[in-house]
């Protein structure tokens, strides 16, 4: 990427997260303060839609004005996304099963892609008071100031994992996702599953987590977090060790060396 375009997108990031923080201050305002009192899936649907439903539509408001031209990616749970040219991808409540349970760990996320490939993120949490942002060949930053992935023996490693939305219709996903969580619980200290997948990948940037891997098609939520995490200086490759792409069906981001050690687990698992 050209210094001219490491500019212009940096000269975007105020903007877009001026907007990410405007929808997460209404969303945290109108937080349940307990649990929400829903008992059927078809109850949480709902009562998820009354939430995100205006409040994507005001992300949308707001960040349409600031690249005209860029497309809307819909459907997140298809696990896709355009392979050419500009286009948004949003979630106003990314982790909502977190927000509607009153718990904080929840983000809005807002990221550039172009041709495929995310240029510019924002992952910001409200509740935690923590903004991750990045633009691809710029570097990454939370909360205005840089980071870096931290290098750890696995011993010393608390892992973070998820599962993506669909995972339960894909045995092979499945499994693997079972075995790898095995595998790695014998090898470091803690596994967690610390909430959106953008912001736990967010977190490797920073080294709040030493890594994170999971196993499946998830490029929607993967894809802003990935971004800040290689612009941390992380090795973002899929469960192969091959470079990460949106079509990839297995994930893992570590610092270099960390990486390295890790990413044996993982292919073990096949």
């Amino acid at each position: 990427m050209g210094d001219d375009e490491v500019r212009e997108l940096r000269g975007l990031l105020a903007g877009v997260e001026g907007a990410v923080r405007a929808v997460g201050a209404e969303l945290a305002a109108r937080r349940p303060q307990g649990p929400s009192p829903v008992s059927t899936l078809a109850q949480a649907r709902a009562r998820f839609a009354a939430l995100d439903g205006p409040a994507s539509a005001e992300l949308r408001a707001r960040l349409g004005p600031l690249c005209p031209g860029a497309g809307w990616v819909d459907g997140e749970l298809e696990g896709t996304v355009p392979a050419g040219g500009a286009w948004w991808l949003c979630d106003a409540t990314d982790g909502a099963v977190q927000y509607l349970l009153g718990l904080p760990q929840w983000a809005v996320t807002a990221t550039l892609l172009r041709d495929g490939a995310a240029v510019l993120a924002v992952v910001h949490a409200p509740q935690l008071g923590a903004t991750y942002r990045a633009v691809r060949g710029g570097g990454a930053e939370l909360d205005g100031r840089p980071i870096a992935a931290v290098e750890r023996e696995l011993a010393a490693t608390v892992a973070g994992t998820s599962q993506p939305p669909l995972v339960s219709r894909d045995p092979v996903a499945l499994r693997r996702a079972g075995a790898s969580l095995s595998a790695m619980a014998g090898a470091v200290p803690a596994v967690r599953n610390l909430g959106p997948t953008s912001l736990q990948v967010a977190q490797v940037g920073s080294g709040h987590l030493g890594l994170f891997w999971e196993f499946g098609p998830d490029a929607p939520n993967l894809l802003p977090g990935a971004l800040i995490a290689a612009e941390a200086g992380a090795t973002v490759t899929d469960a192969a060790g091959a470079a990460w792409t949106p079509v990839a069906d297995g994930f893992l981001a570590a610092a270099p060396g960390l990486h390295a050690r890790a990413l044996p687990l993982l292919r073990r698992i096949d």
